[in-house]
This record gives C-alpha cells, sequence and structure tokens, in this order.
C-alpha cells in the first residue's frame, strides 16, 4: 500500500461537510481516476492527501492520512504553470541531479587517476568503479533519451531548450511542470486535470505513458477518453461521499447504472414490505387476540426502517441545452477557397486552405495546438480578416458561435444582466428559468460574470446559443471547464440538432459521437478524412502502417542494391586478383624470357668474337641474324615487361 485515507472529513461552513467519511487506498501499480461534478471537492481531496491542506476532526476520532514509509509523491496542480527564470534545458535535468553529481565525481576521478599509482591508484580504481555501477544502473547515460522522450511527446519537440521557462505561455509552462514531473519518476505520480493544454497527439503520448508508468496514478480528469484509456478503477466523489468502482469509465458507467437500478429495486420491495408489515399492525393493534403478534410486527417494522435501504438519490438533473432553428438555409451552406489563415501579426500559418461545407454536415476540425483551429473558425465568420482568396456562404445561414475563451460575454455585466444585454423582452422570471436550464440558479444570477467559475460562463454561453437559434453551430472548444455529466448533456443535445456544425475540439467522446467528417490540419496543410474519430484514428494508423510499407521497401530495395553493388565489387575484387595473379606471373615470365635473351645474346657475340667461327662466313652470317632477332625480340619482352610494370603500379 503506497496511500491510505480513512474517514476524511472537511468543512469549510459549519455543519456542511464538502467531504464526508471518505476512505480509500492507493496500491502500487493502481490507474485510479477520481471524478464528479464541478465544485464536489475533487481538488480538495488531493490537497487534503497532499498535506496542502489538513482535514478537520471526525465524529470518531479516528481520522487518518498515511503514506507508506519511502514512497515519493509527485503532484500537478490545475493549470499550476511552473514559475522559474531558469531555461528549459536546466530545468529538465533538475530530477537528475543526483546522478549528475554522480558523473561529475567520476570525472574528477578519472583526471586524479593519471597521476596517481598503487594504493591511491587501486582506492581511486575502486571508487570510480563504484560511482560508474550506480550512475549506470540509474540510467545515468539515459538521461538525454528521457528528457527528449517527454519534451517530444508532450509537443515540445522543436522547441528552444535556451530559452527562459518564464518566457512560455501559461499552457506551455504548465505541460512543462508536467514533464518535469514525468522525469521525476514518484512512486504516486497525482495529476489534477493533466490533459487541460494538451492536443490530441501529446494525449496519446500521455496515455501510453501512464499505462506503462511505473508507479501509481491517480488523476481528477473529465476526459472521458483519457480515463476509458488509462484507469483501471474509478472514484465518484459524489453528495460527498466516494465510491469505488473497478475498472475504465466506460465500466463505471456500466456499474453505476446497474447498482442504481439494483438499489431501487431492493428499496421498493423493502417499502413494499414495511407497508403490508404496517397494514397488519395497524389492523390488528387493538385486537386483544392478535396485538401480541402486532407488537411483534412492529419490532419487526423498526429494524426494517432502522437497517433498511437508503432510498437511492436520483442522479442530478443534467443541464437543459435545446438547440433548434428557424430557417433551413441551401445544400451549399459554405466554401472557402484557397484561403491564406493568418494571426494577429499577418503571419500567415495555414496557406491556401480549401474546403466546403453542405447542410446537415457535422465537420470536426483538429490538430496540434498553434496549428491555427480556432483562427480557420474566426476566418471563417470575418471576425479575423484575409487577404487572399474566396470565403462564401450561402443565403438564410443564421451563425451561432461559441468561442473558447467566452470572449463575447461582458465580464461587468451580471449574469442576468448579460442575457437582458442581448434579449432585453425577455423577463426576468423568463431569464431566470432559462439560466436555471443550465444549472445557473439562485443568487448566483446576480454574480458578474467576470468571477463565476469557467465552466458557469460555458453554461451561459450554451443558454445564449439556444435564443440565437442558428441553423449553423460554430463550436471552439466547447466542453473545455464542463464536468463529464454536462459534456454528456451537450452531446444529447448536439446529437438531436439537425443542422450543420463545425466544431474544433480536443474531446475524442465528443467527436467520435458528433462529426461525421473530420479536418486534419498539419504544417504542410489540410486533409479530410470521412467519418468520427474513431473512423480518423483507424485512418492514421492504416497510413502510418502504409508508409511504414513503403519504408521498408525502400530500405529492402537499398539493401539489396547495396547487396548488388557488394557483390559487383566482390565479382571485380576476384576478377582483379585473377588479373593481377596472371600480370604478376607475365612479368615474371618476361623477367625470365629477357634473362634468357641476354644470357643467348652475349654466348652469340662472345662466338663471333672466335676466329674459327669468323672465318666461317655461312656460320658468321647465321649468328649475326640470329643476334639481330635475339636484340629485336629483347626490346620486345623489355617493352613489355616495362608495360606490366607500370600496370601493377596503377
Amino acid at each position: 500500500m503506497l496511500l491510505s485515507a480513512e474517514h476524511i472529513y472537511k468543512y469549510f461552513e459549519a455543519d456542511n461537510p464538502i467531504i464526508e467519511d471518505v476512505s480509500f487506498t492507493v496500491e502500487p501499480g493502481d490507474r485510479i481516476g477520481l471524478i464528479g461534478v464541478n465544485g464536489c471537492g475533487k481538488t480538495t481531496l488531493l490537497n487534503i492527501i497532499t498535506g496542502k491542506i489538513g482535514f478537520d476532526p471526525t465524529p470518531g476520532g479516528d481520522g487518518s492520512i498515511s503514506v507508506s514509509k519511502n514512497c515519493r509523491v509527485g503532484f500537478l496542480e490545475q493549470n499550476s504553470g511552473m514559475k522559474s527564470s531558469a531555461v528549459i534545458e536546466s530545468e529538465m535535468r533538475k530530477p537528475f541531479s543526483r546522478l549528475d553529481e554522480i558523473y561529475g565525481k567520476m570525472m574528477k576521478l578519472s583526471e586524479k587517476m593519471a597521476d596517481l599509482s598503487g594504493d591511491e591508484l587501486e582506492k581511486a580504481t575502486q571508487e570510480y568503479a563504484s560511482l560508474s555501477m550506480e550512475y549506470e544502473h540509474r540510467d545515468g547515460y539515459l538521461i538525454d533519451v528521457k528528457i527528449n522522450t517527454v519534451l517530444s511527446g508532450m509537443g515540445f519537440k522543436d522547441l528552444d531548450r535556451s530559452r527562459e521557462v518564464s518566457s512560455l505561455s501559461g499552457g506551455e509552462r504548465t505541460r512543462l511542470a508536467l514533464c518535469k514531473l514525468l522525469l521525476e519518476q514518484p512512486d504516486l505520480l497525482i495529476l489534477d486535470e493533466p490533459t487541460n493544454h494538451l492536443d490530441l497527439d501529446s494525449m496519446a503520448w500521455l496515455e501510453g505513458y501512464l499505462k506503462d508508468y511505473k508507479g501509481a496514478v491517480l488523476t481528477v480528469s473529465h476526459n472521458r477518453y483519457f480515463l476509458d484509456a488509462v484507469c483501471t478503477k474509478i472514484m465518484e466523489l459524489e453528495d460527498k461521499h466516494l465510491k469505488i468502482y473497478r475498472g475504465n469509465y466506460t465500466a463505471f458507467t456500466v456499474q453505476k447504472k446497474a447498482d442504481l437500478e439494483r438499489q431501487e429495486k431492493i428499496w421498493e420491495q423493502e417499502q413494499e414490505k414495511i407497508a403490508r408489515l404496517q397494514f397488519f399492525i395497524d389492523k390488528n393493534r387493538v385486537s386483544a387476540t392478535s396485538a401480541a403478534a402486532a407488537k411483534n410486527k412492529q419490532h419487526m417494522l423498526d429494524r426494517i426502517v432502522e437497517n433498511g435501504v437508503e432510498k437511492p438519490k436520483k442522479p442530478k438533473r443534467p443541464p437543459k441545452i435545446r438547440l433548434e432553428y428557424d430557417i433551413e438555409p441551401p445544400k451549399e451552406v459554405f466554401s472557402m477557397e484557397n484561403v491564406d489563415i493568418t494571426v494577429g501579426d499577418g503571419k500567415t500559418i495555414i496557406p491556401s486552405l480549401s474546403f466546403e461545407i453542405r447542410r446537415g454536415d457535422r465537420v470536426g476540425i483538429i490538430g496540434p495546438n498553434g496549428a491555427g483551429k480556432s483562427s480557420i473558425l474566426k476566418t471563417m465568420q470575418g471576425i479575423n480578416p484575409h487577404e487572399h482568396g474566396r470565403i462564401n456562404w450561402a443565403m438564410n445561414v443564421k451563425i451561432a458561435y461559441f468561442d473558447q475563451k467566452n470572449e463575447q460575454l461582458d465580464p461587468l455585466n451580471t449574469v442576468i444582466e448579460e442575457v437582458h444585454k442581448r434579449y432585453p423582452r425577455m423577463t426576468d422570471q423568463q431569464v431566470r428559468t432559462l439560466l436555471g436550464g443550465v444549472l445557473i440558479t439562485g443568487e448566483d444570477v446576480y454574480k458578474p460574470v467576470g468571477v463565476i467559475s469557467g465552466g458557469e460562463k460555458t453554461k451561459l454561453s450554451f443558454a445564449l446559443m439556444t435564443l440565437k437559434r442558428g441553423n449553423v453551430l460554430i463550436l471552439d472548444e466547447p466542453t473545455n471547464h464542463l464536468d463529464s455529466y454536462t459534456c454528456e448533456a451537450l452531446e444529447s443535445a448536439l446529437e438531436a440538432y439537425t443542422g450543420t456544425i463545425v466544431l474544433v475540439s480536443h474531446d475524442r467522446y465528443l467527436l467520435n459521437k458528433i462529426v461525421t467528417r473530420i479536418i486534419e490540419i498539419t504544417p504542410d496543410g489540410a486533409k479530410e478524412y470521412p467519418g468520427n474519430y474513431d473512423s480518423y484514428a483507424e485512418a492514421k494508423k492504416l497510413e502510418a502502417e502504409a508508409e511504414a510499407e513503403k519504408k521498408a521497401q525502400r530500405e529492402a530495395e537499398d539493401s539489396a542494391a547495396l547487396k548488388r553493388e557488394q557483390q559487383r565489387k566482390q565479382y571485380r575484387t576476384r576478377e582483379q586478383r585473377a588479373k593481377d595473379a596472371k600480370r604478376k606471373q607475365d612479368i615474371r615470365d618476361c623477367e625470365a624470357k629477357i634473362s634468357e635473351l641476354e644470357q643467348e645474346i652475349s654466348e652469340i657475340e662472345e662466338a663471333l668474337c672466335d676466329p674459327e667461327i669468323a672465318a666461317d662466313y655461312v656460320k658468321c652470317s647465321e649468328l649475326g641474324t640470329r643476334l639481330d632477332e635475339a636484340k629485336a625480340e629483347l626490346d620486345t619482352v623489355t617493352e613489355r615487361w616495362m608495360e606490366l610494370g607500370e600496370e601493377n603500379e596503377n
């Protein structure tokens, strides 16, 4: 066991706990998802178990938090960007400071050993061997590989690591804090909304990393796809209490529904039994003959009432979002042709973008952070200007736009004023009914927009969208800040909507349920895929496999070509060796012939000097002829010998 929490209570108001009698354990290898509606106390519970805040005394005085000895706990708070003036590279090496210290000692010892001898050298050698063994055992030689892997996976592959951390955006600093925590590899990794600020590729990488993580993971998340991919246990915090379910998020939803149905059935059966007992008691209480039986039935009834099954609480009412429109647009709703998508300084981030939208289309636009997805939506509506290309909207198109930053809301207005400002003819009662539908109730309607939570701003924006009655919805990250229950309500509303939807989102659950076509934005441009997110993921997988197959084929062809070249060279080598051997033999033959001819010439010249032979004209003539022939042959053989010698040098 790594961590144990027993009978935890937390009060922010007297007699009104936000957390009541919560108990759970974290075992090695656990992958736990902590879920619940916004404001139910999830982050509070994380702060309690990490010691950031204390818990309150329990009625029995037995509350406790215990962490096993030597268990290292790492905690990533929600949107907690790294605060540092250091450069990125040095921050990423801090988790390896002990290993860097060991390596520094090894280098100093290595230099020192060159000047040592005898016992001192032996002692230094042993110390170096000990340090080297520890360094290698703790993967010291893989430090750079680990840093590169984590930074690349979290979307920092091309980041200049000499930049100061303070120069990054808030979202980048949060991602960098997560990178550092992953490199520290604590025994218990506690994460509060870790997928905030991550694009789809980074989320997929993080899911794979956490599934293979050696320690335990406890994470708060509203990302249902992430919870499905990573978690093997779900803890739901609901109505101040914690309940634990085995399996991932999908398994949790099935189990919870079955538990509620089973509890409701047991409760109904018990209520029927209570009614029968009460009827018997009421009927026989005054009868002299059956009063004793009635008394026994009363004892039985009291025990059932005291120990009976609690009435199942109905699931909290989800927000009511109903998206409708009045006018049907033409079939060809929108077209964009060769439009350069630019950012504020006029820099083009997507050149010559073209796509069309037909009535009833449900288009999902995806891509890495900074790719320009939000800029596309703003350019479509004319919020961002464009200089090149053509944008055309059909007649009778009415757009309802959701901006992920809620910039369309005035932070100084109260919530109720924000609605009245846009729809002044609505009465206060009508506005409160509208807001009540998205669960903004009571005094919250009089709060300034600037102080309400991100989730409440999103709900307010959706309430305003229902009044807009647009036949085209343009949605930029609509599920940010929403808990899973509100996300499901939004999905239901979008599923029921019969108009046209253009959607930018990292929520893969939403992309799976709603979209029928995906446009992926990459540094190379845009590419379309039919179907939902799973269809897109399968298509990308097939593309990757095809590319891998092409790469393997290219490598095989290159290998075959290299082998052929090596064989050709090997054949030429054998052929050359044969030629060299023949040339050497020819040289030896020439040298032997030269020696033979020189000997013959010398003998002929000596014979011609003999008086007897000189007096014999015929003999002398024959020797003279042979001498000329031998000299000519010697010249020929000598010339050939010289040619063979030059070939040998080359």
